[in-house]
């Protein structure tokens, strides 16, 4: 299985996994989507604490002051934030 980060490939992926599963073999399925959901919840606070990191800065706030909004120094947050967001 791969791991992706579009929701629908990780739909897709979570989906050809249960129907890859013998139901016998399977207690229950709600922990692992209870995984799936978070890890969908994680890249979506990722995604909007990198777009409100960069309307910061285009207001012009300091990489100072969004390092003590993260609990890190300026420097950790420019490292972070301060490059083209990988996908």
């Amino acid at each position: 299985m791969t791991y992706s980060t579009t929701h629908s490939d990780t739909e897709n992926d979570i989906e050809d996994f249960f129907a890859s599963v013998e139901p016998a073999s399977m207690k229950d399925a709600v922990h692992l989507r209870e995984i799936a959901a978070a890890r969908q919840s994680l890249d979506e606070a990722k995604q909007r604490l990198h777009r409100a990191v960069a309307a910061a800065r285009e207001a012009g706030d300091s990489w100072t002051a969004i390092g003590v909004m993260l609990g890190t120094s300026k420097q950790n947050a420019y490292r972070k934030f301060g490059r083209p967001q990988r996908k």
